[in-house]
């Protein structure tokens, strides 16, 4: 059976992993990206209405419109949050937006400027159940996830609650999690930070975020290359730390880079249907699986 998030199966057999973003958060939209090019789908609520019955609509749309070419009954889903990540308590006092996104039976989460490694751990806490305790006791404390979200979730998932209570859980602190968890280091602050923050247990990849990166720098329209050198100083000093941590490195995939960027070791690619069909090819991925 594969598993229920696509983009950790992709990850797990070594296979980068390619992201579309959703524009629409429609039942509609959700029937028509069931179907889609991509590994996983971010939806981004950062810059968007934290409207999660939207959300709980296009999620129920991807369930009517699957499974997916590969089996999944829904693509994998990762929300960015409209919180930010400057320090614990900014965190937990926003943990409800975690819940509620969770709860819609999403498969992942993404803490913007994510500038404190308190932050990022108050953020992994947040997601998971006080009985998951992989990393408790020596680098977390007990998970802060309440109970009562569950039933919707295990819906989407197509899974019975208890079934369900056991694997939402974070991957790769948990081999049998579901939930990936992600962060945008992005700006100066949080690059000071980017090496504790990244080795969090619990988080499974990150990114550099060059926009906000860029305008942190001083430059007002820097999100798309070429980059300025000291902007690619921080782009690699990010990239490096996520590689000695063992997650994976994010990063927008373009024709002309992809196979670079692939063999430089980046892992989770934002990018085009084209670009992730030469990407696939690159990597020899086999139609239909995770290798």
């Amino acid at each position: 059976m594969p598993r229920i998030n696509r983009a950790i199966e992709l990850l797990a057999a070594g296979q980068p992993v390619y992201s579309d973003t959703v524009v629409e958060l429609t039942h509609g939209s959700g029937v028509r990206q069931a179907g889609t090019w991509a590994d996983c789908l971010i939806v981004d609520l950062e810059h968007q209405p934290f409207d999660t019955t939207r959300l709980g609509d296009f999620m129920r749309g991807l369930v009517a419109g699957g499974p997916t070419d590969t089996g999944h009954r829904t693509p994998a889903v990762i929300v960015t949050l409209p919180t930010d990540g400057s320090d614990a308590r900014t965190v937990r006092t926003n943990r409800w937006m975690v819940q509620q996104a969770l709860a819609t039976g999403v498969h992942g989460l993404i803490l913007c400027h994510a500038e404190a490694p308190a932050a990022v751990k108050a953020f992994v806490e947040g997601a998971r159940y006080s009985f998951q305790d992989l990393g408790v006791g020596s680098h977390l404390e007990a998970g802060r996830r309440g109970s009562g979200g569950q039933h919707t979730a295990a819906e989407i998932w197509g899974l019975p609650v208890a079934d369900y209570l056991e694997c939402a859980d974070v991957w790769p602190l948990n081999p049998s999690g579901e939930l990936m968890l992600g962060l945008k280091i992005e700006n100066r602050r949080a690059l000071v930070q980017a090496e504790a923050s990244v080795a969090v247990p619990g988080i499974a990849f990150a990114e550099w975020g060059p926009g906000d990166m860029g305008m942190s720098y001083g430059y007002r329209e820097a999100h798309d290359p070429p980059y300025p050198p000291d902007m690619l100083a921080a782009r690699e000093q990010v990239k490096a730390a996520c590689d000695r941590s063992g997650i994976a490195f994010l990063d927008i995939m373009q024709r002309d880079n992809v196979v670079a960027l692939i063999d430089a070791g980046v892992k989770i690619g934002a990018t085009t249907r084209e670009v992730a069909a030469l990407g696939r090819r690159h990597s020899r991925r086999k139609a239909g699986t995770a290798s």
